[in-house]
């Protein structure tokens, strides 16, 4: 496959970020690390072989980038207002630098997919929710949808705006909603070991979306599926097979189908 390496000074961030590409073609998955993590980090835990034959078969490029958890969630020597501000600015380097590259990178004009684990999985999720105009949905795994282990519970009115389910509860604006309808969505966690909260956040998105209804696969995995790199492996094709197809499926009948 196609593999190049990227770096460049972020204004957002007043740091270099880095990102690696492998592939040229098809649908763009954009793939946030865990928490703290690494662009390389897919790479390196076989995430990118996992879905080799979609990259290899000119269906799927994908872009992995790097985290910025260092500098705000984990910072504990700020404020958690402080926390949630640095944060704000990557979220403004991913909407105003990640996307416009992947779009100049990209041969295929689609939208792009979101996926993560860990608090990648929290990433790909919040990006969607806030920008449902520039993604065309995410693969969640073993993700969670609220902040209050980073904000020892403090709350104001950024870290409300990145906490899903703090903000979609009290959404109403019909434009997010009728977005959010015509997207790919799956929520996967597994029940084993470390996934007591990703289990307990995935019941709760998926009542606040079933309220609005808004289709979303919420799927749990059995008990033997710990919060792992093993199982990601095993997640992400499963789910993004059928998504890839549902997308081609769309492009040739120039209507949306949401296999979730």
């Amino acid at each position: 496959m196609n593999i190049s390496y990227h770096r460049w000074f972020s204004e957002n961030l007043n740091q270099d970020m880095e990102i690696k590409v492998y592939g040229s073609k098809g649908v763009a998955l954009l793939a946030f690390p865990t928490l703290g993590g690494r662009f390389y980090d897919f790479e390196n835990f076989g995430m990118i072989a996992a879905v080799e034959d979609q990259i290899e078969a000119g269906n799927l490029t994908c872009f992995t980038v790097d985290s910025f958890d260092h500098q705000s969630w984990l910072n504990t020597s700020l404020e958690p207002a402080e926390r949630a501000r640095l944060h704000e600015q990557y979220a403004t380097y991913i909407f105003e630098e990640v996307v416009p590259f992947i779009h100049r990178q990209s041969t295929d004009q689609v939208k792009i997919l979101l996926t993560g684990c860990d608090m990648g999985g929290y990433h790909a999720a919040n990006f969607f929710f806030r920008r449902p105009d520039l993604f065309a949905g995410f693969i969640c795994l073993s993700g969670f949808f609220d902040l209050q282990r980073f904000t020892d519970n403090f709350v104001d009115e950024t870290i409300y705006y990145n906490s899903p389910l703090h903000y979609l509860p009290r959404l109403t604006d019909i434009w997010y909603l009728d977005l959010y309808r015509q997207s790919h969505l799956v929520v996967c966690t597994g029940q084993g070991m470390w996934e007591r909260q990703m289990v307990a956040n995935a019941h709760a998105l998926k009542r606040v979306l079933q309220e609005k209804d808004i289709s979303c696969r919420v799927d749990f995995w059995g008990f033997e599926a710990d919060h792992d790199w093993s199982w990601w492996r095993k997640q992400l094709p499963y789910y993004l097979k059928p998504i890839l197809a549902a997308i081609a499926s769309s492009e040739n009948t120039g209507e949306m189908n949401n296999p979730t």
